[in-house]
């Protein structure tokens, strides 16, 4: 079973992040990490086949290029644990890196990476999928959250942060849900001059 490495909480039974106390032009305002937030969607496809789809990150930009660019994967193989992309959080201009650590096909796959200035702040992204009311139905549940210490990135969390990021993650499900229920063909990422490995 996998789970998703707990955020630093606030205290103890506190379900947030520890809460930072920073000095502006204006006075202090408190900064926090972003999430975990959680976004839902029920799709009308088996789990297995959002799974399989999910576990590609070549599969990635075709369901979330309204937020995110630039992107590109890191390794031949796009499938499963190991694979890994690289890619711009547009608004901000937050460049970040997302490996898939683990995959327990049909029901979760866990991403951890890193990202902003120096790779400083952790990020971390999970999906669970839980079978729908009937065997071709999947309820789909994507959790983001970040983990910024330096100052300068607890600042830019607080312009673009749960808010920004959940806005986001909502339209991408709905994009994605629309485009496993029509069955369009998705739009893959490749690495330039090379083609993809068979998986094993």
């Amino acid at each position: 079973m996998l789970t998703m490495p707990p955020f630093s909480p606030a205290g103890p039974g506190s379900k947030r992040p520890q809460f930072g106390r920073l000095l502006t032009p204006t006075g202090p305002i408190d900064s926090r990490a972003v999430g975990p937030i959680s976004v839902t969607r029920a799709i009308d496809s088996p789990r297995d086949r959002v799974f399989e789809f999910l576990c590609d990150l070549a599969n990635r930009p075709s369901f979330t290029d309204q937020f995110i660019r630039d992107y590109r994967l890191e390794r031949f193989e796009s499938v499963g644990v190991g694979a890994s992309a690289r890619m711009r959080i547009a608004k901000p201009g937050l460049w970040m890196e997302s490996v898939i650590v683990g995959a327990d096909a049909p029901y979760r796959i866990l991403e951890q990476g890193k990202g902003g200035r120096l790779d400083r702040i952790p990020m971390r992204t999970a999906w669970e999928l839980v079978e729908g009311p009937g065997s071709t139905s999947t309820e789909l549940t994507v959790r983001f959250g970040t983990e910024p210490s330096h100052p300068v990135d607890r600042l830019r969390e607080i312009r673009f942060g749960e808010r920004f990021y959940r806005r986001h993650w909502s339209q991408s499900l709905s994009r994605l849900k629309d485009l496993i229920e029509t069955g369009r063909p998705a739009k893959r990422i490749e690495i330039a001059g090379g083609a993809r490995l068979p998986v094993t």
